[in-house]
């Protein structure tokens, strides 16, 4: 199809599209209480309508009161028995697909209902949604020129029982129109590929002589991945090989630690960065203006949202609050009920809010990444921008990183080890770990109180991992590729003991 109809086909879409989106920015607490009636009244027959009778739900007050809010585990045996095949338990039409996530690298894994309303309204209306956005922000984009790099999961589906699970980005390819594919590399064969090292080979090679136009995946694997295209090619540049190359649409985990490895290997100014927030659980927020760290909450994707103040979050006060009820600057764990038939769900997100008309967020971390052993309440969102600034002044570059609390011992004040990999560590490591406490303490008034003449926690210890080590230890736990993340912060030693092991 010409480059020229394809532009007027988005632009119309664009037009249509930004009334909808115009009226959740101007009545967006209006359009979140009418999503959630109408979730309920869709799942009012379902085994979970019945049992908190949604038939007689007539306020979020008696939505709230009357349905618990749950993580995984509580809803595990339901979903369980929907993966078996049961239909109407927690959502009238039959789930066909489950996105198997870990969640963690730990080893349990996690079966998230994906339904054919969210799959459909959520997941690839997000998809759409961001294009459109790109191409309002940049009208002479040549973005259809040529085609977008994906990289998904590792995992293939597997069948049984009239279900599907695996990762979303292989149920998203598996279930997207046939055209689909005409617009995008590696094909669905070597893009469903379950032996990741295998399927990085074959996509090296299947793409190196196509025209990319746009970059799709996780900041931390898509680096993997061109970083072995410019060792195939023998290039310094991405631009040597796809010079057409615009922008890269990015989410999974945070791209501060990787925003100077990206600039090296795509040397333009005006190459385009545009960030997600997505899970298995639903597609959330889009970046919707060039050069923004922030991200537009999408609120008519047929998924309610709710929060817990961090503040409050697993203490005797924890309380539940609607989106009309947040607050710019302060960080919350998101619930969500969707059209997945999750009621009240945690994620185990923590987002934190730049704007409230409109609302937008920033993604801050995970519940259950956070150090807090000594009430420094340390975040992931703290501690990327510390190292990145330590990085900027001393010039280095971080692969992957971990931390853990080191543990009062008789009069040893506690501490904070960082298990880091550089790719280009700094010449002065001390001056390195200097220029990093004084960051979080001025990103961490809990931080700064706690390291206050070492009143409590005693400075940084950072420990250099050999190259690969992080890389090498998901791949011994069959974590490679995907969704599976390094765990950066913990309460516990467990990660970082076992990593240390291996760092020789």
């Amino acid at each position: 199809m010409p480059i020229p109809l394809v532009n007027s086909i988005a632009s119309w879409f664009l037009k249509k599209r930004f009334h909808q989106i115009d009226l959740f920015l101007k009545y967006p607490n209006e359009v979140q209480e009418e999503l959630l009636f109408n979730l309920i009244e869709t799942a009012k027959d379902t085994e979970i309508g019945k049992q908190y009778d949604y038939s007689s739900i007539k306020t979020y007050a008696e939505f709230a009161n009357r349905v618990p809010v749950k993580n995984y585990e509580g809803y595990q045996d339901l979903f369980e028995r929907s993966r078996l095949g049961e239909h109407n338990i927690f959502w009238p039409s039959p789930i066909k697909w489950f996105a198997k996530s870990s969640g963690t690298t730990s080893a349990k894994s996690k079966f998230i209902p994906v339904s054919q309303d969210s799959l459909e309204n959520c997941h690839y209306a997000a998809s759409k949604d961001l294009l459109c956005m790109y191409l309002n922000n940049n009208v002479d984009s040549q973005l259809f020129t040529g085609k977008s790099l994906r990289l998904g999961g590792s995992k293939e589906l597997y069948k049984e029982n009239g279900t599907a699970f695996g990762d979303l980005s292989a149920i998203l390819i598996d279930n997207m129109p046939f055209w689909a594919e005409f617009s995008s590399t590696p094909s669905n064969k070597v893009s469903l590929m379950s032996d990741w090292e295998t399927k990085m080979a074959a996509i090296v090679n299947e793409t190196i002589n196509e025209n990319v136009t746009s970059l799709a995946g996780v900041p931390s694997w898509m680096l993997v991945l061109l970083n072995n295209v410019l060792d195939k090619t023998e290039k310094n540049s991405l631009f040597d090989i796809w010079p057409n190359l615009e922008v890269y649409f990015h989410g999974g985990v945070s791209f501060n630690p990787y925003v100077q490895q990206y600039k090296n290997i795509l040397p333009k100014k005006d190459f385009k960065y545009y960030e997600i927030y997505n899970a298995s659980e639903g597609f959330f927020a889009i970046q919707d203006l060039n050069h923004s760290s922030e991200l537009l909450l999408m609120l008519d994707y047929g998924i309610f949202y709710e929060f817990i103040p961090m503040d409050t979050h697993d203490t005797p006060k924890e309380h539940v609050i609607p989106l009309s009820e947040v607050e710019k600057g302060k960080n919350y764990a998101v619930i969500i009920t969707t059209n997945a038939g999750l009621w009240r769900y945690k994620i185990g997100d923590t987002i934190r809010f730049t704007s409230i008309s409109p609302y937008r967020i920033k993604v801050s971390g995970r519940t259950k990444h956070h150090i807090n052993v000594f009430g420094e309440e340390l975040i992931i969102e703290n501690a990327e921008d510390a190292l990145k600034k330590a990085c900027k002044k001393t010039k280095s570059e971080i692969v992957d990183y971990t931390a853990a609390p080191i543990f009062m011992e008789g009069k040893e004040k506690g501490a904070h080890q960082w298990l880091i990999e550089f790719k280009t560590p700094p010449k002065d490591i001390d001056y390195f770990n200097e220029l990093f406490d004084n960051a979080l303490k001025s990103l961490n008034s809990d931080y700064e109180a706690k390291r206050y003449s070492n009143m409590t926690l005693n400075k940084p210890k950072i420990t250099i991992a050999r190259t690969k080590l992080f890389y090498d230890w998901l791949k011994d736990n069959n974590k490679l590729g995907g969704q599976h993340k390094v765990p950066r912060l913990s309460n516990t030693r467990d990660y970082i003991d076992e990593l240390l092991k291996h760092n020789c």
